[in-house]
């Protein structure tokens, strides 16, 4: 194993250990794994740019995607009103939920491609560091059989456009609708309300 290798796959273990215990027993353990991430950021000399924190390419990113994003969430809509599984809301509620789920999608864009993927890419080959970062990410979503697929697809994709692009904010963005969209259409028997590790069982 490539030394380089060492540093995401310790501190994919540390997530893990927080998802599977420690958030039970440590609640704020997340604040150490976070400071670990951004010492290193600092110790590779990234800044926030660098990283994809950007808005200068946002809307070249977003004009050449919005047309799938945009065919992605219709279908999902009309897969729910078919199936009749749109969770009752309302607007306000809808409004909150969406608006709270999209700095949680940049910052979840920002440890899967801002770090991780960099960090891959360091040690993998350029075909298998999107295909690595990808399956982390699904990874962490265990053992929701439902999610585990969901975010790998997505995971790669993201991959794949943030490194044509490198920007958080529109990647960020698109994961806020497309996961407030599942939460939307997707019935809680097939989802278990999103829910990941130990939660899952419940």
């Amino acid at each position: 194993m490539k030394l380089a290798l060492l540093e995401p796959l310790a501190v994919f273990g540390m997530i893990e250990a927080y998802i599977w215990s420690l958030r039970y027993t440590h609640r704020f353990f997340w604040v150490a794994i976070l400071a670990l991430v951004l010492l290193s950021h600092v110790v590779h000399r990234e800044r926030p740019r660098m990283l994809g924190f950007r808005w200068d390419n946002f809307r070249q990113a977003a004009s050449h995607f919005a047309a799938a994003i945009g065919l992605l969430a219709l279908g999902m809509l009309a897969c729910g009103i078919l199936f009749r599984t749109v969770r009752p809301m309302d607007w306000g509620h809808a409004f909150w939920s969406l608006a709270i789920y999209l700095p949680w999608g940049v910052f979840q864009q920002y440890l899967l491609n801002g770090y991780f993927l960099n960090r891959l890419d360091a040690s993998l080959s350029r075909r298998a560091a999107p295909v690595a970062a990808a399956g982390l990410f699904a990874a962490a979503h265990l053992p929701n059989w439902f999610l585990v697929p969901v975010t790998f697809l997505m995971g790669y994709c993201a991959a794949r456009i943030y490194r044509r692009y490198r920007n958080l904010y529109f990647l960020g963005v698109a994961h806020g609708v497309i996961g407030f969209l599942l939460y939307l259409v997707v019935p809680d028997s097939i989802s278990r309300h999103l829910n990941v590790g130990p939660g899952w069982f419940r």
